[in-house]
Parts: C-alpha cells; sequence; structure tokens
C-alpha cells in the first residue's frame, strides 16, 4: 500500500497524449489545443472609434465655440469614404473605421447637432477615443499557446484570429464497467427484489466528461468471471482507458481485478493509504489503462476525482496538477484526528471557513450531492482545532 502523493504522481505519469485531429471550432468547446492560435488577420483591422460621437481634426477645434459641417457618417463596416475635409466632422459610430486625418472622437454628449452643423463648445479632451489598427494583436501573432483548453473567453480569441477548424488532442475514450449481481439501471429498481440502482457510473461518466473523456459505453456486469473477462477483453478493443467500479476488495466475488488478468494485466498501483478509497487500483493491460474504483459510490466519486482527473489530463495534453488545485482554508470546527489513513473528507465553505458534514460513510449519496470539498486531513493523532488550516479541494 502506498500513499496518496506516490499514487497521484504515478496515475499523473501514466498516461499519455494520444494524437491530435481537427474539429470545426463550434465543436471545440472544452477541447484541448494540439498547435498553437496563429492570428490570420490584425485586430481591430484599421483605426476605430471606441465611442458613438464626431470624428475630428484637432486643428479645426483649436479654438472654441466652434462648428463645423457634418460630411457624413461612418458605421462599422460601412466606413466613411475619404479622407477627413477641413473644417468637417464625420459621425462615427462605436468600431467604426475613423477616416484619414481624424485626430480625435468626440463624444457624442458634447456636442450639439443642428441640422448639418455640429457644435463643439468645450476645449478637447485629453482622450482621443480611437483604438490603433492592431492594438488587440497582429496577423502572425501567436494568441493562444498548444495546450490551452478551449474555454468560452478561449474560443473568442480563436474565432477573432479568422479560423473556424482547430487542431485539438483527441479526445480518450472511456468504458465504464459496474460490477455486482444487486446493481440494476436507474429507474427499474423498484421493481426488482434485493436491487440498487448502479449509480457510480453516471457520476464517473460526468466527471470524466468534464476532464475532457468520451465515455463510450458504461456496461454492468454480473459477479460472473467468465462474463467479466469477456466484457474486460472487450473493453480493451475499443477504449483507451478502462473504468471498472466494485469488486476490488477480498471477497468471494470480488472479480475486478481478476476479469483483465487473461489480457495480461500489469498492476502500477494497488490499495492506497486513504480513507475513503483505500482499494483503489491502477493497471495496465494490452497497453490499455485500467482504473480500478471501489464499490461504494462516495468512495468511488472521490478516488476518481483524486486518480481518473489527472490521469485524463496526461492523456489530453494538460497539467496533472490541474486536477488537484489545493487551496489552503480554515476550518470552521475543530475536528478529531484523521488516524493513520490520510482522510479525504466531505465538506462545505460557511462564511469563509471549512465544515464537514456529519454523515462520512463511504455508502452515502445525499451527503455525496451537497458536498463542494474534498478536505485533506493528515495522518496523525493530533485533533485539529477551530482555524486550523488545511487543504481543500474543488469536488
Amino acid at each position: 500500500m502506498i500513499g496518496f502523493d506516490e499514487a497521484f504522481a504515478l496515475a499523473a505519469r501514466a498516461g499519455g497524449v494520444l494524437g491530435a485531429e481537427e474539429v470545426p471550432l463550434r465543436e471545440a468547446h472544452r477541447r484541448v489545443l494540439a498547435e498553437s492560435v496563429v492570428a490570420q488577420v490584425r485586430s481591430p483591422p484599421a483605426d476605430v472609434s471606441s465611442m458613438d460621437g464626431y470624428a475630428v481634426r484637432d486643428a479645426d477645434l483649436a479654438e472654441v465655440p466652434a462648428g463645423l459641417r457634418v460630411a457624413g457618417e461612418s458605421f462599422a463596416g460601412r466606413p466613411f469614404a475619404g479622407e477627413l475635409p477641413a473644417s468637417s466632422c464625420v459621425r462615427i459610430f462605436t468600431g467604426a473605421a475613423v477616416p484619414l486625418g481624424t485626430d480625435r472622437v468626440i463624444v457624442q454628449e458634447e456636442v450639439e447637432r443642428v441640422g448639418e452643423l455640429a457644435r463643439f463648445t468645450r476645449p478637447l479632451p485629453n482622450a482621443q477615443y480611437i483604438r490603433p489598427a492592431g492594438s488587440d494583436f497582429e496577423r502572425g501573432e501567436k494568441l493562444l499557446p498548444s495546450g490551452t483548453v478551449l474555454t468560452p473567453r478561449a474560443l473568442v480569441a480563436v474565432a477573432a484570429a479568422d479560423l473556424d477548424r482547430v487542431r485539438v488532442v483527441r479526445r480518450p475514450v472511456l468504458r465504464l464497467l459496474s460490477t455486482g449481481d444487486e446493481l440494476v439501471e436507474p429507474g427499474t429498481a423498484r421493481t426488482v427484489a434485493n436491487a440498487i440502482p448502479e449509480s457510480i457510473s453516471v457520476g464517473v461518466a460526468a466527471l470524466a466528461d468534464e476532464w475532457g473523456a468520451r465515455v463510450e459505453a458504461a456496461v454492468r456486469l454480473p459477479d460472473k468471471l467468465s462474463t467479466m473477462e469477456a466484457a474486460a477483453a472487450a473493453a480493451l478493443d475499443v477504449a483507451d482507458a478502462v473504468v471498472v467500479s466494485g469488486g476490488a476488495s477480498v471477497g468471494e466475488k470480488d472479480f475486478a481485478r481478476t476479469m483483465f488478468e487473461a489480457s495480461g494485466l500489469e498492476l502500477i498501483f494497488s490499495k492506497v493509504a486513504i480513507k475513503p478509497g483505500k482499494p483503489v487500483w491502477l493497471g495496465r493491460a494490452r497497453g490499455r489503462l485500467v482504473l480500478g474504483l471501489p464499490g461504494n459510490p462516495t468512495s468511488a466519486l472521490v478516488t476518481a476525482r483524486l486518480f481518473l482527473a489527472p490521469l485524463l489530463c496526461s492523456l489530453t495534453g494538460r497539467d496533472p496538477a490541474e486536477a488537484t488545485a489545493w487551496r489552503r482554508l480554515p476550518l470552521g470546527e475543530a475536528l478529531k484526528p484523521a488516524g493513520e489513513r490520510e482522510t479525504f473528507a466531505r465538506g462545505f465553505l460557511q462564511n469563509g471557513a471549512v465544515r464537514l458534514f456529519g454523515h462520512q460513510d463511504s455508502r452515502a449519496q445525499k451527503v455525496l450531492a451537497q458536498a463542494s470539498l474534498l478536505v485533506r486531513l493528515p495522518i496523525g493523532d493530533q485533533p485539529l482545532r477551530t482555524g486550523s488550516v488545511v487543504e481543500v479541494l474543488d469536488f
């Protein structure tokens, strides 16, 4: 049995980027760039107004009050043609190109319009209200490096670069296997004696999607070794990684690891000194990664957050450290010693301090839905006092 930090490091190093593919920009949300985004245009493409107002020459307003003839209008995408005539101004709108010869834009609130004449009564302001061409970025400029996760904000930059397609890291394909004779599809347990809804794969699939994977299928398996071995082999045929939940202990029907032995399973780690989630394991079979999660829902989701998330980061070209962005916050209550295993308790933030739910059972599912933090409690026999600083992870 190994400690959490060692197990995390092994999971973070286990994967490798799976290659790249080109996708339409509108399908690239949350994908990871496989190459840098380079601007194909400059922004803005010309000197443009940052306000609605009037484009003027400074020389024409050296003395105020003054009146200037309105020579025309300039709109975004439909600029005023030609140079700004002397002793004239041009009505201009935000984002429109300023006419050649313009020194500044006077905001419309400071101008009195009388027919085709604009009257200026105040001295010239310091602000020019002109965005120079290329002041955002120039053509050929690198806007986003490879490895960037395409958030909504990043997608705006890609589109502004005049790109409609991007090269991204291929999403790892996952197959989820749930083991247990007692498990049935959610929505049917009420009609089957001695059955419980299979809930783990639903949560793990959502977590995997958040961290960049594509869940190809979720399969429920009975505790029958021959059936499980066939399912393991089939999963390894189609998936980059397989996640199996349940059957991780030492009971007569705990075959989660055994089912992969016929496919040449080699363990990377087996059991981690944490609570909950001690039975978690990671291995490789036929070149595919296999992560074994405990069968209790809280244990499964905690270990998926701690080990599947960094594993998926490594497969998608992201830094696995992104998956464990620990923060340090004060406790809002005193806690008992964690004991011989590092504990990842479910908690929440209240008035800037961390509090734990009273129900920390590894099978709890109602509390699981309410928890927003994993609170890392160190090994030891010393209690933690109110105000002690602990590490927390968004859950």
